[in-house]
């Protein structure tokens, strides 16, 4: 049975149980700070769960598609290492939400396994919590399992609440105990069953978790029945795969099968000989599936946040690629393949199949230019340690800084070679860049704070000032209070506010909270953030009084900011349209931020904009915005709003009714606030576009006064240029080409001399060099050289000499640049990696390369001078 047919029988078994099908959300779960990817089938349902959202259904299956390679959630470090740990994996499930317990999931998952899959079931083994013997009775009694298949097991040692067999969701709130299904693989492979001192082995292999919410703990510890407990299950479609196919391994499975020999047949493209089984194939697998999923949903490489996660694995791939012998982009050519393995399952895949393979193309392509000299680096360090040595935290961070490789990149290398790396140290080097390398580190935490009042009720749409508003909490440090005093900062939240909290790219709101004759007591709004998804938190600062829960106050927005906003995000909505007609209906949003000064629009596009097409987007735009059309809001269901071609935007989690928007002639699902009629929006100008990665481009404009102002700015800046240039504001484009050619020319002329000059000083350098057995080595500066210059010389004197070793330095801005050279015959003897190394450790610097040609700096041009004198008793001594 093929992975396609496995996950097609399952959803197809519960659909015919009375459960809705509901297809994968995204892997950026919507509106949820707390975590960095979807990792699990039940994050899409975690409100569900919890009451703070309702379905029209109360059974639901699908399957989820999840990444664990980030943040809490990360299993990176053990991919190409274990049989079953993924970065991306698909997770099967079935829920009910107060609807069946566990008698129905429990024979669910009986019928499925040996019915529907045919599992033998002597050969499956359950586990139950200890003190569940409702559980254990329905396995016993009513399925029929053995009691010598039934194993109890307890809560962890040293752990107050965690257990194998007990699941939480936090250290309060919903929890439950859990029944787990075992297959045992047969007495032929070693290992025991669970709770047993051999479980970790490989001859029982957990196959579905099947979790049981029955209790809602509360800050004591005490377990409280819940009305309505639900079901929540988990089985990984990789692993039943794997039971079903006979096979021990995950990678073994038809779906990465394919992909390895996908994998495989890019590698031997490029001249180079692999087998089959060769653990970075595997790598290269399971990675392509992560990266090209998260494409999809919006995630494109970056430096921080869940963009930076996604480099460190493309990188991982192509750096396990290298390993095989690819000198150039492969990993984009596994796209296609993947598609014919997932896309009927996954529509969305093929669609965007041509941006993913351009956008990993590009990364490739770009890591692709530094991996050799890093890889260099790496070796010759290593080279120089110990076995079981550890790797100095300034090199892992030389290696992260200029070549890009992510630590875990360069820790991966080292633990193949039995060594580490010194983490600490490179903690402490990276200081001022630990955002970028940590990147679950920049995303809001408040969802964290513990509220159970009632939820806000949002008045922002119709009023910017409410009167009679009531405190139901406050936070302060993140711990709940009864009261704030005058120059402490917190957050407060109220039973209704105007204050619009941050959402779908529109950033929160600011003003002011007040009590008391002439606002006696009075807190700053400084910003505006969910605390749960109908729960508004107001951060800010309290400047006088004192606030109390319970107390009746007045809140009230700034009308200046407010204003300012809604004027940039009614307009990202006709420039998104704008922007669909004039390049293409491809185009979709990758993400936004509207705030007072501006809105920035992140999209899918191909190619730069031309100036002639950004020019005809806002005058599309303009030509709405003088309509002046009257904006429309109306709540309806999901279905009824697809159906009247409402856009749906990235980063949005859109319940079962939604809130369409006709802003002109846009129509889009959107929660924010906006106009109330496009002629508010005063004027509309693009300010910049440019590229934020393969495939992604990035519009920023601004409105009203912010427009007015730019343009402003930008004829203040042709003015000044023209009087520079002592001409008519008209005639200043065509004197700086004049200007630019004359430089151009200068430059080129400055060039030839420089390369006449270093020719000419290294023709009288060559008869410097010293035989050393036979290898003419030479070490010498060049005054007034760049590098491109000491290349040139280099490969010169290198032909002229013949069997040569050679330094050139050169000093340009207090810095020392190097070059060394080898001729192929003098390589055996000396590798000019090393030698520049040599060099370049004694004026501050380290450097590395190819044998025949390397190239090092050094920030200490004072000690140059005995750095290059030590050359030739360096060789000779080699």
């Amino acid at each position: 049975m093929k992975v396609a047919d496995i996950r097609e029988k399952f959803l197809d078994f519960f659909a015919s149980k009375g459960h809705t099908k509901v297809a994968s959300s995204s892997l950026v779960p919507g509106n949820d700070p707390t975590l960095l990817f979807t990792n699990s089938g039940m994050v899409q349902f975690k409100d569900v769960f919890t009451g703070k959202d309702k379905r029209p259904y109360t059974r639901a299956t699908s399957s989820q598609r999840s990444v664990r390679a980030g943040g809490k959630h990360n299993d990176l470090e053990n991919v190409g290492y274990t049989a079953r740990h993924h970065t991306f994996f698909e997770m099967l499930g079935n829920f009910s939400f107060g609807d069946y317990f566990k008698e129905n999931a429990i024979q669910y998952a009986w019928e499925l396994l040996t019915t529907v899959y045919k599992l033998p079931p002597e050969r499956l083994y359950v586990t139950v919590y200890q003190e569940d013997d409702e559980a254990y009775s329905i396995w016993n009694k009513q399925v029929g399992v053995p009691a010598e298949r039934i194993i109890r097991i307890g809560d962890n040692k040293g752990a107050r609440y965690a257990s194998d067999n007990f699941w939480q969701m936090a250290d309060t709130g919903p929890c439950g105990p859990c029944t787990e299904i075992f297959y045992d693989h047969g007495p032929e492979v070693w290992g025991g069953p669970p709770g047993s001192p051999e479980e970790d082995g490989d001859r029982y292999i957990e196959v579905w978790n099947l979790v049981f919410m029955q209790f809602d703990r509360s800050a004591d510890g005490v377990l409280h029945p819940l009305p309505k407990p639900c079901v929540d299950t988990g089985m990984g479609l990789e692993r039943i795969a794997a039971v079903l196919q006979h096979v021990h391994s995950n990678y073994e499975i038809d779906l990465f099968q394919t992909l390895i020999k996908a994998a495989a047949r890019e590698v031997t493209a490029q001249g180079n000989a692999v087998d089959l089984t060769n653990n970075s194939l595997r790598v290269i697998a399971d990675h392509i599936r992560a990266c090209s999923f998260l494409v999809v949903d919006g995630v494109i490489p970056g430096n921080e946040g869940r963009g930076y996660v996604l480099r460190r694995i493309i990188r991982r791939a192509i750096r396990h690629g290298y390993k095989l012998g690819c000198r150039k982009p492969f990993f984009n050519a596994l796209v296609g393949d993947l598609v014919a393995e997932m896309g009927e399952a996954y529509p969305e895949l093929a669609k965007a199949a041509a941006q993913v393979q351009s956008i990993l193309k590009a990364e490739e392509e770009r890591f692709f230019e530094t991996i050799e000299n890093g890889m260099a680096i790496l070796d010759s360090a290593l080279g120089a340690l110990p076995k079981g040595g550890m790797l100095d935290g300034e090199t892992a961070f030389k290696l992260h800084d200029t070549y890009g490789f992510p630590l875990d990149l360069t820790a991966d290398v080292c633990r193949e070679r039995e060594m580490s790396v010194d983490e600490a140290a490179f903690d402490a080097a990276m200081n001022k860049q630990k955002q970028q390398a940590r990147a679950a580190g920049k995303f809001k935490m408040d969802a964290d704070l513990a509220y159970s009042g009632v939820a806000t009720e949002f008045k922002g749409y119709d009023a910017l000032e409410v009167a009679n508003a009531t405190i139901t909490a406050i936070y302060v440090n993140g711990t709940s209070v009864n009261s704030i005093t005058a120059g402490q900062q917190g957050v407060v939240v109220l039973d209704q506010t105007p204050f619009y909290a941050e959402s779908g790219g529109q950033v929160g709101d600011q003003g002011e909270i007040s009590s008391g004759a002439a606002c006696l007591n009075l807190f700053r709004v400084l910003d505006t953030q969910k605390i749960q998804a109908n729960v508004f938190g107001h951060h800010g600062e309290l400047v006088t009084g004192e606030l109390k829960v319970g107390d009746a106050v007045g809140a009230q927005v700034d009308h200046y900011q407010r204003n300012r906003t809604i004027r940039n995000h009614s307009a990202t909505h006709l420039m998104h349209k704008a922007l669909r007609e004039v390049l293409g209906d491809h185009v979709s949003q990758k993400g936004s931020l509207v705030d007072a000064e501006k809105t920035r629009f992140d999209f899918a596009h191909h190619s730069a904009m031309t100036p002639e097409q950004i020019a005809q987007v806002e005058r599309i735009v303009n030509e709405e915005i003088l309509a002046n059309a009257e904006t429309q809001a109306r709540i309806m269901d999901i279905e009824s709003a697809k159906s009247a071609g409402a856009m749906m935007l990235f980063g949005e989690k859109y319940g079962d009714t939604v809130r369409v928007l006709d802003i002109g002639s846009s129509r889009e699902l959107c929660g924010g606030t906006h106009v109330q009629r496009t002629g508010d929006i005063g004027l509309f100008k693009i300010t910049s576009e440019s590229g934020v990665a393969a495939g992604i481009r990035r519009v920023e404009a601004t409105t009203g006064l912010g427009a007015m102002e730019f343009a402003q700015k930008a004829q203040a800046q042709v003015d000044a240029i023209a009087q520079s240039l002592r001409v008519p504001a008209a005639e200043a484009t065509a004197k700086i080409g004049q200007i630019m050619d004359q430089v151009k020319n200068l430059e080129k002329e400055l060039d030839r001399l420089k390369s006449k000059l270093a020719a000419s000083q290294g023709d009288d350098l060559a008869g410097q060099a010293v035989d050393v057995d036979g290898v003419k080595v030479l070490a010498a500066k060049l005054e007034g050289a760049d590098v491109k210059q000491l290349r040139e010389a280099a490969d010169k004197l290198r032909d002229k000499l013949g069997n040569a070793a050679l330094v050139l330095a050169t000093v340009l801005e207090g810095k020392v640049s190097l070059i060394a050279s080898v001729s192929k015959e003098a390589t055996a003897k000396v590798k000019a990696g090393d030698l520049v190394n040599f060099v370049a450790q004694q004026v501050g610097g380290k450097g590395g390369g190819r044998p025949d040609m390397a190239q090092a700096g050094g920030t200490q041009p004072e000690n140059l001078d005995a750095a290059l004198a030590s050359v030739v008793d360096w060789v000779k001594n080699k």
